[in-house]
């Protein structure tokens, strides 16, 4: 499964302070449909991301229905993105990976 979308960055200050891209209506959708065949537990989904040319694994977060694409401070260093600019994301979910997890 390969989604592409765009998001704003945005930050929380939580105790774990992350940036983070929200998952849109309707790819966060298309997640919940396979989210029994590739969550690994508490409902994250293991993915690949890319950003420009920066690409790393991770997980999203389920929130509110919807998904979390956490930004790694590397990342956004390596592609020079600020808080408040929009991005491109490319996610893709590895179902039979995920699956065996």
């Amino acid at each position: 499964m390969e989604l592409r979308f765009s998001g704003e960055v945005w930050w929380w200050k939580g105790p774990a302070p992350f940036h983070f891209v929200t998952v849109p209506d309707a790819e966060a959708a298309e997640l919940r449909a396979a989210s029994s065949l590739v969550s690994y537990g508490w409902g994250v989904i293991p993915v690949a991301v890319q950003v420009g040319r920066t690409r790393w694994t991770t997980s999203l977060f389920p929130k509110q229905g919807g998904y979390l694409v956490p930004l790694k401070d590397a990342v956004r260093a390596a592609e020079g993105i600020e808080l408040g600019d929009t991005v491109a994301l490319r996610l893709t979910v590895d179902v039979e990976r995920a699956g065996r997890r």
